[in-house]
């Protein structure tokens, strides 16, 4: 089956490569990859008539053939929170994140591959639902989190069987420490952040919403955003749906005040940002000091006429008690 899958392009020099034999970053510039594949706007996109889970819509998905891996994740609520303004309950799928979406298609990938085993890196959402997937998949899975991550989420990992290695330092001492592993044979990278399936696994967020929106698009997304996994899923599928007529939003990134590379780039009119310093936030998820994507991510949401907020930790803390009040708890 692997003879089907779309191959790995670097969206800054334009190397390409085969997703069989491709190392895990672009070997002449270092940066993640892209992936050489563009839905046919003519294809049927019949959600309902498909599986309880995000491969109803499998013929917008770069991963061809009958599927494996599940966990019927997806289909989750969009809640009228007030007067022209939804959201959408990821919060509910099975590991209880919009990861995922994306480390269902890893997992999915990797079990199409047959590695030896999966390594992933993280600090908490991304590595246990790769871990989860991986167990769904029956794939050895191996996770490095910094120093300081949440027993919980390791005590979760653990549950689904992965092998838990803590390293010393942040997330980029959990990140190298996983590329080195990476480099090794016989071994695949379920990167969230480099490996562009996930990406293809994120963007059903937003057809999602088209379908319970019946069949158009808001007039804007607000998107969290850290390394831009979300945003830019969703700047894929804001694209794919645009080639079907329909209407595109604008994409509202929000990070975090004490952590904003990408809104500090964005209002300088960069296209690049400058690595920050990594400082504490109730945001934690989001406080990544470098993306590596962060070119792209302006770009993005540049040309959706969209723009960046940055939001203080005291805005932070009357959200979650606006969102309590409302009956939502996060």
């Amino acid at each position: 089956m692997t003879h089907a899958l779309p191959g790995y392009v670097c969206p800054e020099d334009a190397t390409r490569a085969d997703v069989r034999t491709a190392p895990w970053c672009c070997p002449l510039c270092g940066g993640p990859w892209d992936l050489d594949f563009t839905p046919d706007p003519a294809s049927p996109l019949e959600p309902a008539c498909g599986p309880n889970s995000l491969w109803r819509f499998a013929s917008a998905l770069p991963l061809p053939g009958a599927f494996s891996v599940t966990l019927s994740e997806g289909n989750t609520p969009l809640v009228p929170l007030a007067e022209r303004v939804h959201a959408k309950l990821d919060f509910l799928m099975p590991t209880l994140s919009f990861k995922d979406r994306g480390a269902v298609m890893l997992a999915e990938l990797a079990r199409r591959l047959a590695p030896e085993r999966v390594v992933a890196d993280s600090s908490g959402n991304a590595g246990t639902a790769v871990a989860a997937y991986c167990a769904r998949a029956g794939l050895p899975c191996e996770v490095f989190v910094p120093e300081g991550t949440s027993e919980k989420k390791t005590e979760q990992m653990r549950a689904h069987g992965a092998a838990v290695r803590v390293v010393p330092g942040g997330r980029e001492a959990a990140a190298l420490a996983a590329r080195e592993a990476a480099d090794l044979p016989g071994v695949f990278y379920a990167s969230h952040v480099f490996n562009p399936y996930f990406l293809h696994g994120t963007k059903t967020y937003v057809y999602e919403v088209w379908e319970e929106l019946g069949g158009r698009l808001p007039e804007a997304l607000v998107l969290p955003v850290g390394n831009g996994t979300l945003l830019l899923g969703a700047a894929l599928a804001v694209q794919e749906l645009a080639r079907r007529g329909v209407r595109p939003p604008a994409l509202i990134a929000v990070q975090a005040e004490a952590v904003s590379p990408l809104a500090a780039a964005f209002a300088a009119g960069a296209e690049d940002a400058d690595p920050v310093e990594a400082r504490p936030t109730l945001a934690e998820g989001i406080a990544i000091p470098a993306p590596p994507r962060a070119r792209q991510i302006l770009a993005a949401v540049r040309a959706s006429g969209g723009t960046f907020l940055t939001v203080p930790d005291s805005a932070l803390r009357a959200a979650r008690r606006d969102l309590a009040g409302r009956g939502l708890f996060v």
